[in-house]
């Protein structure tokens, strides 16, 4: 079982924002615990074909290996988010249903403790290298903040998904 805590060690802003993001990353694999591999690649809502709980880990995988690794830090766009085209726009979701659920959380995790170390080495307002859509440089604490947000929405459809595959709800 998962075990989860939203309770920083130090209350510091770093310590806060990391401690929650942390929190929602657990969620992520608390809503996913005991899943069977059948149902952890059903996509249970009609109008999206890809919102399985394997497609939702790969997204919250690659969404965050872009804004830090890509946003942040400037380097180059990798893996399925490279290789999405206008016809396949979220091809991070589609594939997963090939991966099995234990393994993308593997790699989830060991992203995320890169990550540790990235946000441990850089000062909350270090700029990222590369523009976001409006032009802008954002700084690390509004990845992170973006991070928690995205991660704690992504969760939210990961709780229906859930609820729908195997009735299991309350994570």
């Amino acid at each position: 079982m998962t075990t989860r805590t939203d309770t920083p060690p130090t209350w510091d802003e770093r310590a806060q924002l990391v401690t929650f993001l942390d929190y929602a990353r657990d969620t992520v694999r608390a809503k996913c615990e005991g899943v069977s591999p059948d149902d952890a690649r059903r996509a249970p809502l009609p109008g999206s074909p890809l919102m399985t709980m394997c497609g939702l880990v790969s997204h919250l995988r690659w969404v965050e290996d872009y804004w830090f690794r890509v946003v942040f830090l400037g380097e180059e766009l990798a893996g399925p988010l490279a290789e999405a085209t206008d016809d396949d726009p979220d091809r991070e979701m589609r594939i997963a249903v090939d991966i099995p659920l234990p393994q993308l959380l593997a790699e989830y995790a060991e992203q995320s403790a890169r990550h540790h170390r990235l946000v441990a080495d850089h000062d909350l307002e270090a700029r990222a290298r590369r523009p976001v859509r409006d032009g802008g440089h954002v700084n690390l604490r509004w990845v992170l903040l973006h991070l928690i947000e995205e991660t704690s929405r992504n969760n939210g459809h990961l709780d229906v998904v859930r609820e729908l595959v195997d009735g299991r709800t309350g994570v």
